[in-house]
């Protein structure tokens, strides 16, 4: 290892006298230049030679060290000692390990290795922030919410000049909002929400021409609200509320064409209401603001004289005069970061050396360079992990809406290559078929910051919340994990414009979708089932139990999957013919009205090959899985048909294990030992019959003995 630096340092400096030597020998005078080559001619060559010995021998002596910053981990444990000061969350943060390769809690790196992303919310950090924080200049994403942290925001987080989403909301921050935070001209979303920050709110927010979301609720903060945010063009999300803010709304808010959301109730705000913010409707919150007044909102009172002069005599100190500029606060001897999608963060003028030794080592260490190339490709397929460095054409393309109830809309447009980045959420849009819009601060809002109460249920790739909106619906949102998806995202994009094409009685409805790299999570946002899911009505012991079913609702379930299945298999216009590939009882909802819900349908198509794999060892062990997929790996209709028949034999047994003499009491017609004894022998035996039978010729072993869906549906209505 001391070879290898020994040999670096000489192939440094002997490639900065080579490099100086080329450099001047192209300023000779044409009249003296082949001279000047022939008098020097022997000693470039031996240079040449030495030089690419060196080069060689260094790229193979110095192959296995470790591609990552040893100064950036030597920041993150310095981060982790302020956040985790007691060591109980952050233990996978080591001084040895690599923060690249997933072994670091909450981590995630661009290509280039460098630390792009931390993510930490709900991990119970109580420690501070550190100032040490800025010297990690790839950040693109710190997510540090839903923590119990204390202390104030450095004023050197402002350093990060690549970050663009920064969520430090619902922790215990004390202080004020540093004014130095304008010079971070990438951030695109400000989370500070449910801290005690106080102070002012500062008017350099208004330098940031990218942001998206500024959500400052739930603080202690006092003054006006700066007329700077009027020139935040970006502006989509605007929360005030719940602060001790005072004087009038500004009139250059109106101007903001983005903004659909915008929230001041709860503070102590006077004077008259812009009219102009009628057009954001329900986007508007104003309540408890008691002196102020305006015309156009019917909760307000009229406004008076005293009101318009009172704002008149405001208005030199609230409204900027023409061609003055929002001050930057940048020191003229600061020096400026470069932008970190480069190896190493570094200048032009490196930048170019950099390339001239690239070139040279790849004509003379070529294998090398290609074992190195495919040693790194390998580690970022295993790493799966879908970075903000990523370059326009091969990332998710975005563009801005907005939506009726003012809240940001991030729709998904696969053809668009020039996407604007959205910041905290990916929407989903597949022709007209368009889906609500949700961000990522409503699912964690609808969720209760996806607290154990509203917890449905666990699997290993997913969890399923309970959620509330704001519209006082009701929905059922999955979070699967990011790395649980397939890397392709043409396949991904595909598999949610099928998902966004599915219209039908019997499927659970997808209501919207959210995708945050920052969490790492995708979130699937569905109507909720009241009445639970299809496996909480089988094995039930007790015979006055609400879980039992009687025979017109077991019979109208069946009839409703067997139709939500023979719509997937169809061919309709709005939709292709497609497989479930996963259908059992958990993946049956059943709504208020006992009506069925097949969902997940299409899920399998989106996720990762072990992921899948997992599933459907489970579907096997429960004896979903068809015989044939053992031999041919491959899902069809039919295999969908199979898993129909255990369903509709596990609805009329009552049982969720349908043993062989269960199956034989099946087939023999023993009504006695076959169906569910909650019944308590109130059902119709012609009806059992008919069920029993189109149950026992789905399972059977040979796929083309099967019904098709089509077939069953006929079968239920002669």
């Amino acid at each position: 290892m001391h070879l290898c630096k020994s040999l670096s340092s000489h192939f440094l400096k002997s490639h900065t006298s080579h490099y100086t030597y080329y450099s001047h020998l192209t300023n000779f005078s044409s009249q003296n230049h082949q001279s000047q080559l022939q008098n020097h001619q022997t000693k470039p060559n031996q240079n040449m030679i030495n030089l690419s010995f060196i080069i060689l021998i260094t790229t193979l002596c110095c192959f296995p060290i470790q591609c990552y910053s040893n100064a950036e981990v030597s920041v993150l444990m310095n981060i982790k000692a302020s956040l985790d000061p007691e060591n109980k969350h952050l233990a996978s943060w080591t001084p040895s390990g690599d923060p690249c390769t997933g072994s670091f809690l909450g981590v995630a790196c661009n290509d280039y290795l460098k630390v792009s992303n931390i993510s930490l919310p709900g991990q119970g950090l109580t420690g501070k922030i550190p100032s040490s924080i800025s010297g990690l200049k790839c950040l693109s994403g710190l997510y540090l919410h839903y923590n119990s942290l204390t202390g104030e925001i450095p004023k050197e987080i402002s350093g990060l000049t690549e970050l663009t989403e920064l969520y430090l909301n619902v922790n215990n921050l004390t202080g004020e909002i540093p004014p130095e935070i304008g010079n971070m001209s990438s951030l695109q979303v400000v989370e500070l929400c449910c801290n005690q920050l106080n102070g002012s709110i500062p008017s350099e927010l208004g330098n940031l021409k990218k942001l998206s979301v500024v959500a400052l609720q739930h603080n202690r903060l006092t003054g006006q609200i700066p007329w700077t945010l009027g020139g935040l063009a970006m502006l989509n999300r605007l929360d005030l509320s719940f602060n001790k803010l005072l004087g009038p709304i500004p009139v250059s808010i109106v101007k903001l064409s983005q903004l659909g959301f915008f929230d001041v109730q709860n503070n102590t705000l006077f004077g008259v209401v812009p009219t102009g913010l009628k057009r954001l409707n329900n986007g508007f919150s104003y309540k408890n603001n008691r002196d102020l007044c305006g015309k156009a909102f019917t909760s307000l009172r009229p406004c008076t004289n005293l009101d318009v002069a009172m704002i008149n005599s405001l208005e030199p100190f609230i409204i900027p005069e023409p061609n003055t500029t929002i001050p930057q606060n940048i020191p003229q001897s600061a020096s400026i970061q470069p932008h970190c999608h480069h190896i190493h963060c570094t200048n032009s003028s490196n930048l170019k050396r950099v390339g001239i030794i690239a070139a040279i080592v790849t004509a003379i260490a070529s294998l090398t360079v290609t074992v190195c190339v495919t040693l790194f490709i390998h580690r970022r397929r295993k790493q799966k992990v879908w970075s903000k460095s990523e370059t326009p054409d091969h990332r998710f393309s975005m563009r801005e809406s907005s939506r009726k109830t003012g809240d940001s809309i991030c729709e998904w447009d696969p053809t668009q290559k020039s996407p604007k980045n959205c910041g905290f959420c990916v929407e989903v849009e597949s022709g007209s078929n368009s889906l609500e819009s949700f961000n990522l601060e409503e699912i964690e809002s609808a969720t209760r910051y996806f607290s154990d109460a509203n917890l449905l249920g666990r699997s290993k790739f997913s969890a399923v919340y309970k959620g509330l909106l704001r519209d006082q619906s009701i929905v059922a949102i999955k979070s699967v994990s990011i790395t649980s998806c397939k890397a392709d995202e043409a396949e991904f994009t595909k598999g949610l414009s099928l998902l966004t094409s599915l219209k039908h009685e019997n499927l659970a409805r997808l209501r919207g979708f959210c995708c945050s790299k920052g969490r790492g999570e995708c979130f699937l946002v569905y109507d909720f089932a009241s009445k639970g899911n299809l496996s909480e009505y089988l094995d039930v012991e007790d015979g006055s139990s609400s879980h039992v079913l009687d025979w017109p609702k077991r019979v109208s379930i069946i009839n409703g999957i067997a139709k939500g299945l023979a719509y997937l298999h169809s061919n309709v216009e709005e939709k292709p013919a497609m497989i479930h590939r996963n259908i059992s009882v958990e993946k049956i909802l059943i709504d208020q009205h006992y009506n069925p819900l097949i969902t997940d349908a299409g899920l399998l198509k989106l996720l990762a090959d072990d992921i899948v794999y997992s599933a459907l060892k489970v579907s096997a062990a429960l004896g979903y899985m068809a015989p044939e997929y053992i031999t041919t790996g491959r899902f069809t209709e039919k295999s969908d048909v199979y898993a129909f028949g255990v369903v509709v034999l596990q609805i009329l047994s009552g049982k969720s294990n349908l043993t062989g003499s269960i199956r034989a009491a099946a087939a023999d017609r023993r009504f006695d030992d076959f169906m569910d004894e909650n019944l308590e022998g109130e059902f119709s035996e012609s009806e059992a019959d008919k069920l029993t039978k189109i149950g026992l010729i789905c399972v059977d072993e040979v796929p083309e003995n099967r019904l098709t869906m089509e077939d069953v549906i006929q079968e239920l209505c002669s």
